[in-house]
């Protein structure tokens, strides 16, 4: 579904990314890991098509992102650590604003507008200007906007910041379905307990370079994710 395949980004003579190779897999969802600054919100852009990068390349279910990235977008969805939304909007335009990009049928969004904003106890804010929403409701609409179209992979960075303990439970059912229905997810995190009982497979990053990844069971044994995290990034500093 997202094959990263030694992917660099370089801002001037400093590589961000450093030759990264990972292979998302439909029905996995996938883990990235590491301290901030280490390349995880760099790689995600990248695979998004938002940056440009120097070597390598990002396919997205076969496709490049540098040969064809508007479709490849139509293929995904990304939510940001911070999203920024039209504060000038309501609730309820932005949705069909972004149905109306990916072609989302009128009968079809409104079901799925329902259902979702229901799930987040969000459609009652709906009618309200973004610009009075707080952090996690800005968070909750972001969510609801990325599932609106049924995007094959969805890209999210700390998708859990700013949620209420029942919209990340929330959250988590909905990622474990679509991954169900063949869907691919790929997630940054700096909660290490949620990553370890979440994901299917998780990778390391410091400094831009990859230290490990595989499936849960692989990369932590019989340790703790935290505890292998730890030891890892020590390492690799001494």
């Amino acid at each position: 579904m997202l094959r990263i395949e030694h992917y660099s980004k370089y801002y001037g003579d400093k590589a961000a990314v450093n030759d990264l190779c990972l292979h998302i897999s439909a029905g996995e969802i996938y883990g990235f890991i590491g301290h901030n600054g280490a390349g995880k919100t760099t790689t995600l852009k990248s695979c998004c098509g938002i940056l440009s990068f120097e070597e390598g390349d990002i396919l997205v279910d076969g496709v490049s992102i540098k040969e064809d990235p508007l479709a490849c977008k139509a293929k995904m969805a990304y939510i940001p650590d911070d999203p920024e939304l039209y504060p000038f909007m309501s609730g309820i335009k932005y949705l069909h604003f972004v149905a109306d990009i990916y072609g989302v049928p009128r009968d079809v969004r409104a079901q799925r507008i329902h259902e979702l904003a229901s799930a987040f106890s969000l459609e009652s804010d709906l009618a309200q200007p973004i610009s009075a929403y707080s952090h996690g409701m800005k968070q909750k609409l972001a969510i609801i906007s990325a599932w609106l179209h049924r995007p094959r992979l969805i890209l999210m960075d700390e998708p859990f910041v700013g949620l209420d303990p029942k919209a990340s439970h929330i959250l988590k059912e909905m990622m474990r379905r679509h991954c169900e229905e063949g869907g691919a997810i790929f997630f940054s995190t700096h909660v290490l307990e949620v990553a370890e009982k979440l994901c299917d497979k998780v990778a390391i990053i410091k400094g831009g370079r990859l230290l490990v990844c595989g499936t849960m069971d692989e990369v932590k044994g019989n340790e703790t994710l935290e505890d292998v995290f730890l030891e890892l990034v020590d390492s690799a500093e001494g």
